[in-house]
């Protein structure tokens, strides 16, 4: 026969039972937690590259791009249109200051220049002519005018004796006014004469001058026509390495046809491109950093062209140390160009995670843990970026790359 459960041992029962649920909640509980604990992916601290952000002044630059070019070249053109006759050097060659690069063929810009001498000899000899010319003539215009004035003088002797036997009646007034008037117009015929000699004088040395200014001026084409042979007799301007020659043995060659270039491979120069939007910013004297690698060079803009062409601005940076061993000619590189200065900013360091001002996903170091957190981030140059806002001084930001934790929003960190 059935018999009743007693009320307490059924109490007893429920309780053990809500105990065994309970301890079974707690120890499932307990279990999701590490599951998800242990799905969590953690990192070491060493392995990552952190930042502390600070406050302090930061100077704003811009990027641009680049080229190493030698600091000096030079184009040799071709003075006159000739033919190229030999070569002596050959390309990467180095030369020193006035060693013969190639021959041009030159006779018959010598044999014009022949011509030049002999048409200088002509000028010459025609005004030492003139000279003869003018002297003789002169002088026979003053030999004339000696004897107009012993003339004049012996009219003057031949009026004073009319007038004295006038007086002493001897003579007759006719005579005298006679007399008086041949004198007169000798007299005016002196002056006539000594005008003329005058203006003979002014006009032979105005030829003389005038013949004297033609020959100069013959001359200093002739001495354009020597240097220009000279040139023509293609040298190195100075000691460098000759980066192109015209071999073409027998080419035909222009006046200004280029036919070498000397440049200094030891010294460079960095010729670099940047939007013309930044062209308002971009000044002769500003600050750059010229990327090579993981290596930076100092320089300072030097030349700035004024005009934009396909909606980019040349300009050149000098380089602080222009004689890296890394600079090679041709070696493009990356530019940071200083543009402004600003002061009292939030300042976290750059790295390969900045592509410019916007909203970015940084992990910040809460404690043991990263967390993801949204940050505003603004202006940068080289080393460091502004933080408009999401971050506050010394907080430490992991700055290295996270691209492969991008969906995680927490990371434990060792």
């Amino acid at each position: 026969m059935d018999r009743e459960i007693p009320k307490a041992a059924r109490q007893k029962a429920r309780l053990l039972m809500t105990l065994k649920w309970g301890v079974g909640f707690v120890v499932g509980m307990g279990l999701v937690i590490w599951a998800i604990r242990m799905a969590r992916p953690t990192l070491r601290a060493e392995s990552l590259l952190f930042s502390t952000v600070d406050v302090g002044s930061i100077e704003i630059a811009v990027s641009a791009t680049g080229r190493v070019v030698p600091a000096f070249e030079e184009i040799i053109n071709s003075p006159i249109p000739s033919r190229i006759v030999e070569t002596y050097k050959t390309s990467g060659d180095r030369v020193e200051a006035g060693e013969p690069l190639l021959k041009l063929d030159l006779q018959s810009a010598e044999t014009d220049y022949q011509k030049q001498l002999d048409e200088e000899r002509v000028r010459e000899l025609r005004l030492e002519q003139l000279k003869i010319q003018n002297q003789a003539r002169l002088s026979e215009m003053a030999t004339q005018l000696k004897v107009s004035r012993m003339e004049l003088n012996r009219k003057a002797v031949e009026v004073r004796n009319e007038r004295y036997l006038d007086s002493l009646g001897a003579g007759t007034p006719d005579k005298v006014l006679q007399v008086e008037l041949d004198y007169n117009v000798s007299r005016l015929r002196l002056e006539e004469d000594e005008q003329k000699y005058r203006n003979e004088q002014a006009t032979a040395e105005a030829d003389l001058r005038v013949e004297e200014l033609e020959l100069s001026i013959f001359r200093k084409s002739l001495a354009e026509t020597r240097r220009t042979l000279d040139d023509a007799q293609i040298r190195s301007p100075r000691a460098a390495v000759l980066t192109y020659i015209n071999d073409e043995i027998g080419a035909r060659v222009a006046a200004g046809d280029r036919v070498a270039i000397v440049s200094d491979l030891s010294h460079f120069k960095i010729e670099g491109e940047i939007a013309d939007a930044y062209g308002d910013r971009l000044a002769v004297g500003g600050k750059a950093i010229v990327r090579l690698g993981q290596e930076t060079l100092a320089g300072t803009v030097s030349d700035v062209t004024p005009l934009s062409q396909n909606g980019v601005i040349a300009f050149t940076v000098r380089l602080d140390d222009d004689a890296h061993p890394r600079l090679r000619s041709g070696l493009r590189v990356d530019i940071d160009v200083a543009t402004a200065l600003k002061d009292s900013v939030c300042r976290v360091a750059n790295g390969s995670y900045y592509v410019g001002p916007g909203e970015y996903e940084l992990f910040v170091d809460r404690g043991g843990e990263l967390m993801r957190q949204t940050v505003k981030l603004g202006e940068s140059n080289y080393e460091q970026v502004e933080v408009v806002e999401g971050l506050r001084m010394g907080d430490r930001v992991v700055v290295s790359d996270m691209s492969e934790y991008r969906n995680k929003t927490r990371i434990k960190l060792k």
